[in-house]
């Protein structure tokens, strides 16, 4: 029914009060300025609550490690016997990539190395490739997989002598493989593997390492899925671990080493040259190889950041929680993290070392960009190898022959006899 209007009431009208109207009458300006800054700051509060929590995340997943990978290749088919045996496997960015890998399966219970790519099937989107080895698992009943850099499950892969050992960390037994070279010489390597990996990572260089005379001693680190964990279960980024790489170097020592030579991948080349530079033991420290390494985390998480379509701000924030004694709430770390110390661009000229990088230009998780400022800034101690199509620490698996002969080249140097300045060795 239409509205009418109604006669105001008797007892109103005899009152003399005004009627009230059916008509809510205007509310004062000052009432709509202040309900419009009350919407304009919730919205403001609920975008920065919003940014804050996905800085919080970002920072965390950083310093986390992960104990479940990702299975995310698929295995389309499996071929033949021995060695005819091959696989057929999704077309990826990193499957049609040349070279040899492996292939975990079955939550990491089997392993399988790959050979170079047979067949790429642009239209099909498959590629096809041999199987080298199988270490573990049943390969014909995988259907899923995860793809990796690793090639070799134990030295015993490469026909080599090795021990089990533990290292006495502060935290707790730490296991290690121990490699004894055939003709030893009185330097030692101590390999240092990467986030996320673990010992195996480091296997690819015991061939080189051996034929320098090298004895290897290949450990684990704190929270590294191998070595016990802190009480905060955080990576440090190098902050931290370093003190366990002067444990491997106390070892050395205490086998008879007369100084070492660090390897680092990834971020174990970011531990490897916070050990150079804080350990009591650095002046041991005769050289450092590191092969895709973090010389500057700020550049690398602002890049993740991007890699991972969070805003700028968003990651500069996170890296502030990592950063600062009050994000430790939502980061989950023990201590802050001093990224001006681990930001090795702007301290090349404090870089004391011999230090060999290997890089490549197409890594899309550790960028180049840093490497190449560092050698810039420091060609006296830095000495750059940069490699094509190889992805994050996958420069071997490229190619292998020359990581092996730039490697084998430059510690031949490096170890050389050093002389006196009156001539003397």
């Amino acid at each position: 029914m239409p509205h009418r209007d109604r006669p105001a009431k008797a007892g109103a009208a005899r009152s003399g009060r005004p009627a009230p109207s059916s008509a809510a009458e205007p509310l004062p300006r000052t009432f709509w300025a202040a309900a419009g800054a009350g919407a304009a700051l919730l919205a403001a509060s609920a975008a920065a609550a919003s940014s804050s929590a996905l800085a919080a995340y970002f920072a965390r997943r950083i310093v986390t490690p992960e104990r479940v990978k990702a299975e995310d290749q698929e295995v389309l088919a499996v071929q033949g016997e021995g060695e005819s045996r091959r696989v057929i496997l999704r077309a990826t960015a990193e499957t049609t990539v040349d070279g040899e890998y492996s292939l975990f399966f079955d939550r990491g219970a089997g392993h399988v190395r790959l050979g170079h790519l047979e067949d790429y099937a642009p239209e099909e989107s498959t590629v096809t490739r041999p199987v080298l080895a199988e270490y573990s698992g049943d390969l014909t009943k995988a259907v899923r997989a995860r793809w990796s850099g690793f090639v070799y499950s134990s030295p015993a892969d490469l026909g080599l002598d090795f021990r089990d050992i533990e290292l006495p960390l502060d935290v707790g037994a730490a296991p290690a493989w121990l490699v004894p070279a055939s003709h030893p010489s009185p330097t030692w390597a101590i390999m240092v593997h990467g986030r996320g990996a673990t010992r195996g990572e480091c296997l690819r260089a015991l061939p080189t390492a051996q034929e320098l005379g090298l004895t290897s001693l290949v450990m684990s680190y704190r929270n590294d899925g191998e070595a016990p964990s802190t009480p905060d279960g955080r990576y440090g980024l190098g902050m931290t671990e370093w003190r366990d790489v002067e444990v491997a170097i106390q070892y050395a020592l205490d086998a008879g080493a007369r100084d070492v030579v660090l390897f680092g991948w990834s971020m174990g080349g970011a531990i490897a040259l916070r050990a150079a530079d804080s350990s009591t033991l650095r002046e041991n420290v005769r050289a450092l190889v590191l092969d895709a390494p973090v010389v500057d985390w700020v550049h690398v998480l602002a890049f993740q950041a991007k890699l991972n379509r969070i805003p700028s701000r968003v990651g500069r924030f996170g890296q502030v929680l990592l950063g600062h004694p009050w994000g430790r709430r939502l980061t989950g770390l023990a201590a802050p993290l001093d990224f001006k110390a681990m930001d090795w661009v702007t301290r090349a000229v404090e870089l004391r070392t011999p230090t060999l990088v290997l890089h490549s230009v197409d890594d899309d998780f550790v960028p180049v960009a840093p490497s190449l400022e560092l050698a810039k800034r420091n060609p006296e101690m830095v000495t750059l190898e940069t490699f094509r199509h190889a992805r994050h620490t996958k420069e071997w698996n490229v190619d292998p022959e020359r990581w092996e002969r730039a490697v084998r080249t430059w510690l031949r140097e490096q170890l050389a006899p050093r002389r006196a300045p009156g001539g003397t060795v």
